[in-house]
């Protein structure tokens, strides 16, 4: 076997692995209900009390506001993306 195609199948193996990871994630996030955050009828967010700018950064990004993130989960040091 050749390097390259070694190396090749390395990557579509950790690929694969990695996409059953969050395949395995959305399904939990689906059956638990999203955060708090989705209605219990529809399976959609409710974004009645959400500002334009969060609203966007869900839309856009995927990112859910603080206050409907877990209170477990310990805030970034300065709040900066990337922590720099």
């Amino acid at each position: 076997m050749d390097k390259t195609n070694l190396v090749l199948i390395v990557v579509a193996v950790v690929l694969v692995l990695f996409a059953g990871a969050q395949a395995v994630q959305l399904a939990e996030l689906r059956a638990g209900g999203g955060a708090g955050a989705a209605s219990a009828s529809s399976g959609t967010l409710d974004m009645s009390g959400w500002t334009a700018d969060e609203k966007m950064m869900y839309e856009h990004h995927g990112t859910l506001p603080a206050r409907l993130q877990k209170q477990s989960v310990a805030p970034a040091s300065g709040g900066m993306v990337g922590g720099c």
